[in-house]
């Protein structure tokens, strides 16, 4: 039994479910709309009167016990995404290291010959207010994670300087550096 998937998903004001096939979902609300189709273990139930989103579990199998637990987190994020939406922080160190936004794209200077250019995707906002922080923002939780995992990708802080991409709040273990001469 999944402690999780028993959970409903309260659904908040001002965003509506669409159910079909008992397997299909679609979420809209102010910062968005969102779809998704689910395994055929699980199934999908609204109750207009509570404002819930249930999610059944089909079959007795060990698939549709993991699944029913991925599902209803999975639809927890959907109704999240839309109502509140996400954002992921990023920091930049390092003497001559920035970014910048030019049109759907991200440039980012980090210590290489050449500037990395990373193409922003559809349904993410991506904003610089300074050079030395990018701002990943929108209503797909995974999206959102992904683009910042790639972009600190680019050149993770390293432990002996600090210098590179880190995510803001993240604390980089220093290392101390060879001390020259000693016996």
């Amino acid at each position: 039994m999944s402690r999780i998937g028993k959970k409903p998903v309260v659904v908040p004001n001002g965003v509506s479910v669409e159910i079909k096939n008992d397997r299909e979902l679609t979420v809209k609300g102010p910062k968005g709309e969102l779809s998704q189709t689910f395994r055929p273990e699980v199934g999908l139930r609204y109750d207009e009167e509570a404002k819930e989103l249930i999610v059944d579990r089909l079959f007795e199998t060990r698939v549709a016990n993991a699944m029913h637990g991925l599902t209803r987190a999975l639809v927890q994020n959907m109704v999240t995404g839309v109502s509140q939406g996400y954002e992921k922080k990023l920091e930049i160190f390092g003497t001559g290291y920035l970014a910048a936004i030019a049109g759907n794209v991200l440039q980012v200077r980090v210590g290489f010959a050449n500037e990395i250019h990373k193409p922003i995707p559809a349904g993410l906002e991506v904003k610089c207010p300074d050079q030395q922080h990018v701002h990943v923002s929108g209503c797909d939780k995974q999206l959102v994670g992904q683009f910042a995992a790639e972009v600190r990708a680019i050149k993770k802080a390293e432990p002996y300087l600090g210098k590179g991409i880190k995510y803001e709040g993240e604390v980089i273990r220093r290392k101390e550096s060879k001390a020259a001469g000693k016996k």
